[in-house]
């Protein structure tokens, strides 16, 4: 198993919201006392005021527990595909959708996260199909879509935009029901806004996991797809 480290500072916004930024490579910095686990991109904070080392099993292991609120970038899609009727959102046949690729994937991160035994309580989505397919396939249930996770870009005006960012990052905050974990399945500019630009390299299925205290959204891990699928599979 590979392991990179990167270094993350935390920072207080004037919203009294605490945000792990990366900054450069371990292997370009001096130590710190940060690990991350397997996948390029798989970083964990830990769910403290400063970084803490882990793997990614602890992070399972307490993802068992519940009490965390998983926020993911819908699967997949078809690049050669557009949003053509942003208005009418039941009209799937004028939006990008999930790839073969992206649906599978879908279904391979909820069996992972069945075979890891993490609990999925309420699940939340986007409007737009890509993002409730998603959310379907990992949880297993559907969702409850809102606008609020939807991604609004020209179509609707910017103090909007700016409500929906606010709407995603107040839901990151609100603690689960006991033994259980949230599911959010949204897109890149609405976690860009609401989290801040460390996310500007997103990518489809990635997870962000947040430990929340009813006020505080706390970053605890970025977490890659196939670092779930793979998981798994180790424990075969």
């Amino acid at each position: 198993m590979t392991f990179q480290l990167k270094r993350h500072h935390l920072i207080t916004q004037s919203r009294g919201v605490a945000l792990f930024l990366s900054a450069a490579l371990l292997t370009a910095h001096a130590p710190c006392a940060e690990a991350q686990y397997a996948g390029a991109t798989t970083q964990y904070a830990g769910p403290a005021t400063t970084a803490a080392s882990t793997t990614l099993d602890k992070l399972v292991a307490d993802l068992k527990h519940g009490g965390y609120v998983i926020v993911l970038r819908h699967g997949t899609t078809n690049a050669n595909q557009a949003d053509t009727d942003p208005f009418h959102l039941d009209n799937i046949s004028a939006q990008r959708v999930l790839s073969d690729d992206g649906r599978a994937v879908a279904r391979k991160v909820g069996d992972a996260f069945r075979k890891l035994g993490i609990p999925l309580g309420d699940v939340y989505s986007s409007e737009f199909n890509r993002a409730s397919e998603t959310a379907q396939l990992v949880s297993g249930k559907s969702p409850t879509t809102t606008p609020d996770l939807t991604e609004g870009g020209l179509v609707v005006s910017p103090a909007e935009n700016a409500r929906r960012a606010k709407a995603l990052k107040t839901l990151a905050t609100l603690v689960p029901a006991a033994g259980v974990n949230t599911l959010i399945v949204t897109h890149k500019p609405n976690i860009l806004d609401a989290f801040g630009k460390d996310w500007f390299d997103s990518k489809e299925g990635e997870a962000s996991v947040f430990k929340p205290d009813g006020s505080k959204d706390l970053l605890v891990a970025r977490v890659q797809a196939t670092d779930w699928i793979k998981a798994a599979g180790d424990r075969d």
